[in-house]
């Protein structure tokens, strides 16, 4: 039996199976061919057709699986002489077809049910000649391409803009970046500092590392600032860093206990006493003030290469908190190293739960303190610390402020030339500034230890982030940075780059500072006395500035040095300092 099936079907087929369910799409052919159901005759035609026929396969992909389970059904329920080899040999041949053939613009065209819907109409015959129907189908597929240019418009406007909003996203991002990154030089207290250690007693903050502050920094990475508060008689526990630490008194009375191999030796601090303490040696802390807290400033610069930046503190003696270091390992080793019983042992690392920093009374802190003059650990000497900056004498001096330096250079075989480190007091006047200056060599790491005043510092590294015009120059341009100054706030200064501290009003200045890197370190100044400009030769000068020697002269000539009053000239006097 042949299959039959009108002309009007035929070219209805691909609409009927892009808009019809399997099932209704079943009926409709059984009802074209007069068969029901469908023979395995026309069955077969009906694969013959849509193998040849590009358009009905595009179609039909889309409704593959429900296709099959429709065909799968008629195959079972024919009675049929057709073997099942020729039957899925047919099947295959339809599904590769449908897999591997080309019809992505035909499938994408008659997907478009305004398409579809345009070119059946124009398919009736009771409405159109043969002439109208092509003129017709022309239209459908102007306005089809048409409707493709303005889709691929809009994808085209839309893919723009969101790119567009990608970009002021980014750029938004970038701002934020930039609006944090604009003092890379400035820590705050509150903002910077992380705490540590926080118990009853007191607590340990330490600064982040300086490179999660701006990558401009890296050149310090390996060096982290600690701040050490104490309440009155509180006892810091034992312990040992994995750093060369540097100890500044700021402000209270301590004893220091350092542990040898045969004894401790006890040492006591006073405001600005300096102490370097080398990596591993056990350590505790006293604060021996009835009513003062004690302020440690710490340098640590840690000694293991393979995590740079970062430094641990280990106890020894401890508990459960603090935790001793002997906890990690095993009953067994304890046992044989300290030759003593499990339960005495467990016993031991058991009672203390104070924290590391925890009070004591008057008699344990008198118990603790120095009770004679004995031998500097581990050498020869007093008991006592290496120097103390505050009373020792000053490199300048004026009515305007002091400068005191102790560095590498000082002594040749100190700890200090071995850290390449010099250890800054400054102190400026109230109403008194620091000339504008630059270290060669050294990078400044500054605290703040009273008083307030104001920072500004010259920096090409900013320039290209703050500028939003562009100008043809042979030189960088440079970025003020610039803040206000007060207790506790820490701030870097890299080497070459100039800079000046202001005094407030109605407050002196104190800052203490260390100096990385120091070693043939010199200091540079811009106004004052032995400044770099006035020291020019006089052509130099003029040829560098296009004017005359003597008016330069005039304006970088002082007679002070370092240290001046913060006075405007007379004509502009009222405006503000970073003005």
């Amino acid at each position: 039996m042949v299959l039959y099936i009108p002309s009007s079907t035929w070219q209805q087929l691909p609409v009927l199976l892009a808009t019809y369910e399997t099932r209704t799409l079943t009926l409709v052919l059984a009802s074209a061919c007069n068969c029901h159901p469908i023979p395995h005759s026309s069955l077969f035609l009906l694969f013959i057709f849509i193998y040849i026929n590009k358009q009905a396969q595009c179609i039909i992909s889309k409704k593959l699986r429900e296709f099959f389970l429709f065909l799968t059904d008629q195959a079972m329920a024919m009675r049929t002489k057709l073997s099942l080899a020729i039957f899925f040999f047919f099947l295959l041949a339809l599904f590769s077809n449908l897999a591997f053939g080309k019809c992505k613009e035909t499938e994408v065209e008659e997907e478009d049910p305004e398409l579809v819907t345009c070119k059946h109409q124009c398919q009736q015959p009771q409405q159109y000649t043969e002439g109208d129907k092509r003129v017709c189908l022309q239209r459908c597929d102007r306005y089809h391409r048409m409707k493709q240019e303005r889709e691929k418009q809009i994808q085209e406007e839309t893919r723009e803009k969101k790119e567009e909003e990608s970009r002021e996203r980014e750029e938004e991002q970038q701002e934020q970046h930039e609006e944090q990154d604009e003092n890379p030089y400035i820590f705050e207290e509150d903002k910077d500092f992380e705490t540590r250690v926080e118990t009853e007693g007191g607590r340990i903050r330490v600064l982040k590392k300086f490179t999660e502050k701006s990558k401009l920094l890296q050149g310090i990475e390996n060096f982290r600032l600690a701040i050490l508060e104490a309440r009155a008689h509180t006892f810091v526990s034992p312990r040992h860093f994995d750093s060369e630490v540097v100890f500044f008194n700021i402000k209270g009375r301590a004893v220091l206990g350092l542990v040898s191999e045969s004894e401790t030796e006890k040492i006591t601090l006073e405001p600005g006493d300096m102490i370097h303490i080398p990596a591993g040696t056990p350590l505790y802390i006293v604060n021996r003030d009835e009513n003062d807290k004690l302020f440690l400033a710490m340098l640590h610069i840690p000694v293991s290469v393979s995590t740079p930046g970062k430094f641990e503190e280990f106890f020894g003696p401890g508990g459960r908190d603090p935790e001793s270091v002997l906890s990690a390992f095993s009953w067994n080793v304890l046992q044989a190293a300290l030759q003593t019983p499990k339960g005495k042992l467990e016993k031991l690392f058991d009672q203390q739960n104070e924290g590391s920093i925890f009070a004591i009374s008057r008699e344990q802190v008198r118990a603790l303190a120095p009770t004679k003059k004995s031998s500097w650990w581990p050498f020869g000497g007093e008991s006592k610390p290496q120097f103390n900056i505050f009373s020792k004498r000053p490199t300048i001096s004026n009515g305007y402020g002091r400068l005191t330096e102790v560095g590498p250079d000082d002594d040749e075989k100190s700890w200090l030339q071995r850290l390449n480190l010099m250890l800054t007091f400054t102190n400026i006047t109230q109403r008194s500034m620091s000339t504008i200056h630059y270290n060669s060599h050294a990078t400044k790491i500054a605290l703040v230890i009273d008083g307030r005043g104001h920072l500004q510092i010259s920096c090409p590294h900013m320039s290209s982030r703050s500028s939003h015009s562009k100008h043809d120059k042979s030189s960088p341009s440079y970025h003020r940075i610039s803040s206000d100054l007060k207790p506790g706030m820490v701030f870097v200064v890299p080497p070459g780059h100039p800079f000046v501290t202001i005094a407030s009003n109605k407050e002196n200045l104190l800052m203490i500072c260390f100096e990385v890197n120091a070693r043939d370190n010199k200091k540079f100044t811009f106004a004052g006395k032995d400044n770099i400009v006035s020291s020019l030769d006089n052509v130099a000068k003029e040829l560098a500035f296009n004017y005359p020697s003597e008016m330069v002269n005039g304006v970088f000539d002082r007679k002070e040095s370092f240290f001046f009053p913060f006075e405007l000239p007379r004509e502009e006097r009222g405006r503000r300092a970073d003005a």
